[in-house]
């Protein structure tokens, strides 16, 4: 009888643990389910298939971001230029849309929009890898590298424009630029290519991470970067790369945001590098490096995206709504603390 009793104990000792890690680990998952029944009990236009559509094409440029900043936080760095980048890779494929003048042929070109697109990556892969370079090569710490970076590419996009905006990008029929809006306005099967992108992204994404050796080495430095160096692992490889990346995510960011709105601005995504990290710490990853996941990180940015959006839904100030985010991200955080030091108890 004793022996009986002592082991139904030992199972409700470990029922009550199992419960409360899968509601700690799923958090992200069930802070969005929470989300849509709040809002859809407030507000009846919230759960419609025509809003979830509208809103899942805004969390894709917060999704394309928050996976860059993914390998970069698994990497133990943090990239604050995000948002900077982006307003870049808007005006630049702003000016080109507007044509190009060349003053010794005395001739405008206007590029296809294939190489306006091409052309935007490298920008933003450049800008990346910067970043990574100073990071790994020059020892600037992420956060001052990332933050000089961040200003030196919103004062290059204020001085392309002048402080102003690209409109009207649709381009023009006889020019041969025309299809730009493609990205933001046209949809595939009914679904947003905005979204389609974010999903195909976040596919290779997870492909590279779980299954190939780039995955393994990102995981192993950010956990220790000295013992990944010295089991063989290119660290500095791996620390540019994933700026790189992050750089080239972000311009794709800015073409699409810049599609959705048809203009470019400077002062595009601004404190976008913030819902990035966000989206990234609501998903469970460490920012201490060499934890987190892609699907994680997808949810936090739904997270993000369906709550901001519900909050205006039902008229909730814009003040309130910066309120409740940063709640949220606190709560993140804390959670992440928890989670990461029960584990070491375990371990």
């Amino acid at each position: 009888m004793s022996h009986t009793t002592a082991s139904t104990s030992a199972k409700g000792q470990k029922s009550g643990p199992g419960l409360g890690r899968l509601l700690l680990e799923g958090r992200a998952f069930f802070a969005l389910i929470l989300i849509v029944a709040v809002f859809s009990f407030l507000s009846p236009n919230y759960f419609t298939v025509g809003n979830f559509l509208t809103m899942a094409s805004h969390v894709a440029i917060y999704g394309v971001l928050a996976l860059g900043m993914l390998l970069v936080i698994l990497n133990g760095g943090i990239d604050l230029s995000v948002g900077s980048v982006l307003a870049l890779s808007g005006c630049v494929a702003g000016f080109l849309m507007g044509g190009v003048t060349l003053q010794v042929a005395g001739v405008i070109l206007y590029p296809p929009v294939w190489a306006i697109v091409v052309l935007t990556l490298v920008v933003g892969g450049l800008v990346g890898a910067l970043n990574g370079v100073l990071i790994a090569w020059f020892r600037v710490p992420a956060f001052v590298a990332t933050l000089g970076v961040m200003y030196v590419a919103r004062g290059v996009a204020l001085l392309m424009t002048n402080g102003l905006t690209y409109n009207n990008l649709s381009g023009h029929d006889d020019l041969g630029n025309t299809g730009f809006e493609w990205l933001g306005f046209n949809r595939l099967f009914g679904v947003p290519i905005s979204v389609v992108i974010l999903a195909a992204l976040a596919i290779v994404t997870a492909l590279v991470l779980g299954r190939s050796a780039f995955g393994r080495w990102l995981y192993a430095s950010g956990g220790n970067a000295r013992a990944a160096e010295l089991s063989g692992v290119p660290v500095k490889r791996v620390q540019i790369t994933v700026y790189t990346v992050s750089g080239i995510l972000s311009a794709i960011a800015g073409l699409v945001l810049s599609s959705q709105l048809t203009s470019a601005g400077p002062t595009a995504g601004t404190t976008y590098e913030l819902t990035a990290i966000a989206a990234v710490v609501i998903g469970g990853a460490a920012l201490t490096g060499g934890r987190g996941t892609v699907q994680g990180t997808m949810l936090g940015a739904f997270v993000i995206g369906f709550l901001s959006d519900g909050l205006v839904i039902i008229g909730v100030s814009s003040y309130w709504q910066t309120v409740f985010t940063g709640t949220v991200i606190v709560l993140a955080v804390l959670l992440n603390s928890i989670q990461y030091k029960a584990r070491g108890r375990q371990g």
